[in-house]
Formats: structure tokens, C-alpha cells, sequence
């Protein structure tokens, strides 16, 4: 998919979408990367998981959005803002992903609930569960992440729910959702401005 997206950026002849492209496509390689490196890891820090979904993900978005910019010829400002468009939508819907991963519905989602533990990724409701939890509850947490099982699932979803993760995870998700939203808040009121302001609500607002 990516050498045939490059082949049909090459037709286009934009030398700066290619370049945009380029680094994003080594962004998102690094970021895969450094996924690999922590799963499995029960001490990975919350900005670890940030600079995870931020590069494997966000980043992708925020070429999207910052591609159309520069093919419809706007000013680097213009650009710039709709880049951390993408960016803060790709943040806010990755985080409700992993929200939808301990309360989603497998039939909707389309993979089971628990396939992030079971691949041993830390998320940010794991993170956030092993901090306010007790030591117990952390050591059930850091079992199931080091031993890449969904084994413990129910145990672990009631003590992520318990402890609030879900909802703080949420909440950072409205947060980057209304960061998103404020990037366009220098573009003209357009039915398209409306239609991604009203994409960066979806991003939080959905079940799947």
C-alpha cells in the first residue's frame, strides 16, 4: 500500500506532500518499532505510550489532513493548523480504540475485547489502572502484560473500570478531540470545516 501510495504521489509532482509523506512513513516505522519494544513492558510510562500512538498512529492522520492543505495550495499557517488537526484527531481516536478494548463490543469492532492484553500492549487504562490500584491489583495488571494472556480478562476489566482508567482515558480523548476542533477555528465556516469538526466529535462519540 505504501509503494503504491508513493507511486501515486510521484504522478501528482508535489515535491512537498512527497516529502510530508516521506517523514511521516519514517515516523510511523519508528513508532512501530518502539511498540514492539514495549510490549510486554508493565513499566511503560504514560508519555511512552503518548510518543507510541502518536507516531504509529496521529501522525498518519495529520498527513491527511495537512496533504489536503498543501494540494489546495494554503500558506505554511494554514497548513500547520490543519496538520495539528490530524494530529490531535488521530491522538483522540486512538485513545477511545483503546478504551473500546475493555468495554467495546467484538461484533462491532470487529477483533475481541482484550486482543490489546492478550498482544501485551500497555495502554493508557492499563497505565492508569496499575497506578491507582492496589499493589495487588498492579501485579495482576503486570502478569497479564508481561505474559501477553488475556487469561485474567475479567479480572482485569473490573479492575480497570474500578479504578476510573476508562473515563480518565476518555477525557484525554474530549481534550484532543477540543484541541482538534480549535485548530480550525481560524478556517473559514465552510460545510468541509464543519464536516471534520464534526469527524473529531465522532472520534470520541462512537462504539466501534
Amino acid at each position: 500500500l505504501y509503494s503504491r501510495a508513493f507511486q501515486l504521489l510521484v504522478s501528482i509532482g508535489n515535491m512537498p506532500v512527497m516529502g510530508l509523506m516521506a517523514d511521516v512513513t519514517n515516523t510511523i516505522a519508528e513508532g512501530e518499532v518502539l511498540q514492539l519494544t514495549k510490549a510486554g513492558d508493565p513499566d511503560t510510562t504514560e508519555d511512552q505510550y503518548f510518543q507510541v500512538i502518536t507516531n504509529k498512529t496521529a501522525v498518519l492522520f495529520a498527513a491527511a489532513t495537512a496533504g489536503g492543505a498543501i494540494l489546495a495550495q494554503q500558506d505554511q499557517t494554514t497548513v500547520d493548523n490543519y496538520y495539528q488537526y490530524g494530529l490531535n484527531l488521530g491522538i483522540a481516536f486512538q485513545l477511545i480504540d483503546d478504551v473500546l478494548d475493555y468495554e467495546g463490543n467484538a461484533a462491532d469492532m470487529g477483533k475481541n475485547v482484550g486482543d490489546d492484553l492478550a498482544e501485551g500492549k500497555p495502554t493508557l487504562p492499563l497505565i492508569y489502572a496499575m497506578r491507582k490500584g492496589t499493589d495487588q491489583q498492579a501485579k495482576l495488571i503486570r502478569r497479564a502484560i508481561e505474559n501477553k494472556t488475556n487469561e485474567d480478562i475479567e479480572a482485569v476489566i473490573a479492575i480497570v473500570k474500578h479504578s476510573g482508567a476508562l473515563t480518565y482515558t476518555k477525557d484525554m480523548a474530549k481534550t484532543f478531540s477540543d484541541n482538534a476542533k480549535f485548530c480550525l477555528s481560524g478556517a473559514k465556516d465552510t460545510p468541509y470545516t464543519q464536516g471534520l469538526a464534526r469527524l473529531a466529535t465522532l472520534a470520541v462519540d462512537r462504539n466501534a
